[in-house]
């Protein structure tokens, strides 16, 4: 299984273009992926709300640029336009493999005078993958304030562990295929997304901790891969909002013990400037 994580700048470069389609065209390019997760998509924000943006549905264009895909949509940000229609700004997941169970997980968003911010989701859907069901989780954690971020990354963990523990010890209760059809989750996880914080924050070992409730961590698949070696950077290689500003590294992919044995590859595109960010391509065997 091929899986690309990529914050996506609502499919702007470092060029300033707008261009769904060469996300998707450097995507292929640099792996035959089974799983895209992107984060930053956009609906109806035009410049200059989102700079470049003509307020395309690029949820809906991308979908149209990847037949053979399912696409699951998740947004965060869903407000009414001023001219009429609905603003949206989210997730989003497409998938080769089918896909089961999807689930929409907003965020905690706790008040914080004066510090910058907007609702963040993480997007969650099971995909049968070649080794079996996988839970694929995509996220982007709050950029401005660490009281938000804080939060949800305890919120990440409390999702983690939930499906863990229906995974471990659930039950099939109802079989009627309504509403309430019991759909057990499986064990194996992957977390992924912009987390916009570094190695070194505490909230980074944080998501690798120990479960109170028995539920097998997460490890960071980079550290799984390349054990030792620093992360690449992943974030203000090319485009900055100071000059000088150093290099981030906070596009993070975290496996569940369990697939910890079949990580096989990590590796970051460095070189496009087709956004902001730089893709992060696990391979799992």
């Amino acid at each position: 299984m091929k899986l690309i994580t990529w914050n996506t700048q609502w499919c702007r470069g470092v060029d300033h273009k707008v261009d769904p389609a060469r996300i998707v065209k450097h995507a292929k390019a640099i792996a035959d992926f089974d799983v895209l997760c992107l984060q930053e998509i956009a609906n109806n924000f035009p410049d200059p709300r989102l700079p470049g943006s003509r307020g395309e549905n690029q949820f809906a264009a991308l979908a149209r640029l990847l037949p053979g895909y399912q696409p699951v949509p998740g947004v965060a940000v869903d407000v009414p336009a001023e001219e009429g229609g609905r603003r949206h700004f989210g997730n989003m997941i497409f998938s080769r493999y089918p896909v089961g169970q999807v689930f929409r997980h907003l965020l905690p968003y706790p008040v914080d005078p004066g510090v910058n911010g907007m609702p963040r989701i993480a997007l969650e859907a099971v995909v049968s993958a070649p080794f079996g069901s996988v839970r694929v989780i995509t996220t982007h954690l709050e950029y401005y304030g660490v009281k938000k971020r804080t939060a949800q990354v305890e919120a990440l963990r409390a999702i983690y562990a939930e499906g863990s523990g229906l995974a471990r010890f659930g039950t099939i209760v109802d079989r009627d295929g309504g509403p309430f059809h019991t759909r057990l989750r499986p064990a194996a996880t992957i977390m992924t997304g912009d987390f916009n914080l570094e190695p070194n924050d505490p909230l980074h070992a944080r998501m690798a901790e120990p479960f109170a409730d028995g539920a097998p961590p997460l490890a960071d698949a980079w550290e799984v891969a390349h054990p030792g070696e620093p992360h690449p950077s992943t974030f203000k290689i090319y485009e900055k909002e100071k000059p000088g500003e150093p290099e981030q590294h906070c596009d993070f992919i975290f496996v569940s013990a369990d697939l910890v044995p079949r990580v096989s590859t990590v590796r970051v595109d460095q070189k496009t400037q087709a956004s902001d960010h730089q893709p992060v391509v696990l391979e799992l065997g």
